[in-house]
């Protein structure tokens, strides 16, 4: 039943989804116009969180001036929600005449060389129809990393609008796996790695200092381009005007093996921190964590407060391998509390043992991508 639910709201989405891709942009912008005010001035979208965020990024401005900061996120994110609707049928003349991408002659001689590129990007601009690369960039496959929804039928709508351009989807946990597959094919790469993201706390390994920030931030996708030798791109989008994007590709490096660890992800961040300081990004809306000091704090108090038959529970099980000239953290992590926090209701038997061998099959293939990720790299 739930399933069926499930694949009546699919069909309504996207029946919903295609009908206003047909409108044209400027009818759609008038829809944009209308939920700006709505959102703006009615809702009033995580006010208290961009807020907090503006003045704090910015302290050298005004009240004014980050009011004003803040009615332009509010418009350009409506503005980014018909937009991204109407990539589901946007013709490949309108969408290479919306969006270019300048410093390409460079950026073509590299895949010509046979070198694949890793382009790091921000939440900036309208990314989704950047996936219009490969108009761009023929000679190459043109990938991007994403996190699949948890419903299929939502996840498969997405996955459908962003590889219409002829843009390859590559799951977040087939990453390493797929970019060692298709170098192996031969084929040069483009990557897109979108990681202005906050990491789950498990897998915190690097902080910068950004926008007056003590951030942490994902650093995966640093060690999948220095192992694999990608070149090092840095893709700064701009907003020409409504409805108007250009992405320069910026050459930051091409020797990204020879490259300290996290120096790679420092740049990035530094390239991103100007990018923001001129354009207004999705990320004005999320949260922060105060300080690394404090974080790490509040683990310790976490952990503290356990009492000592909490204590005495096995510490959460991590494995690290240690490859030349690079490192991966392939994890498996019991976390007790966690488990204690979910519920799994046994109703008879028959579900206790089709959960257990869900669970041993899932840890079986698990460990078998594993050791094919450990094997293919070691054939590199």
């Amino acid at each position: 039943m739930k399933k069926a639910l499930l694949y009546i709201a699919y069909t309504i989405a996207y029946g919903f989804w295609w009908a206003m891709s047909l409108l044209p942009l400027w009818l759609l912008y008038c829809f944009s116009d209308l939920l700006y005010l709505l959102m703006a001035y009615v809702a009033r979208y995580r006010h208290a969180v961009i807020w907090s965020n503006l003045t704090s990024s910015f302290p050298e401005k005004t009240e004014a001036e980050l009011h004003e900061i803040e009615h332009k996120f509010y418009h350009w994110f409506c503005d980014y929600l018909v937009e991204t609707m109407k990539l589901m049928t946007i013709s490949k003349q309108q969408i290479m005449k919306r969006m270019t991408f300048t410093g390409m002659e460079t950026f073509n001689q590299i895949l010509s060389e046979r070198q694949s590129i890793g382009v790091y990007l921000g939440h900036i601009g309208n990314w989704e129809w950047i996936t219009s690369m490969p108009y761009w960039a023929p000679n190459s496959l043109c990938c991007q990393l994403y996190h699949p929804l948890e419903n299929e039928y939502f996840d498969r709508l997405f996955k459908f609008v962003r590889e219409r351009q002829g843009a390859y989807c590559i799951p977040m946990q087939e990453s390493l796996r797929k970019i060692i597959q298709f170098t192996h094919e031969g084929k040069p790469l483009v990557v897109g790695y979108i990681s202005d993201q906050v990491p789950l706390w498990w897998n915190i390994h690097h902080w910068v200092d950004f926008l007056h920030h003590d951030t942490p931030v994902l650093t995966g996708a640093e060690r999948i381009v220095k192992h694999t030798g990608q070149a090092f791109f840095y893709g700064h989008v701009t907003r020409v005007k409504r409805g108007h994007y250009n992405c320069e590709m910026r050459l930051i490096s091409r020797n990204t093996k020879e490259m300290a660890d996290f120096q790679i992800t420092d740049l990035y961040y530094k390239e991103l921190e100007k990018s923001k300081k001129f354009g207004i990004s999705i990320s004005d809306s999320y949260n922060y964590y105060d300080t690394r000091t404090n974080f790490y704090q509040d683990i310790d108090e976490k952990r503290n407060a356990k009492t000592e038959n909490e204590k005495s529970k096995p510490m959460p099980v991590v494995r690290e391998y240690i490859m030349s000239n690079s490192k991966f953290n392939f994890d498996i992590t019991l976390d007790i509390d966690l488990l204690e926090k979910s519920k799994l209701e046994i109703k008879n038997i028959d579900n206790l043992i089709s959960s257990l061998e869900n669970s041993v099959t899932y840890l079986i293939n698990v460990l078998e991508d594993k050791l094919n990720i450990f094997m293919e790299i070691l054939n590199i």
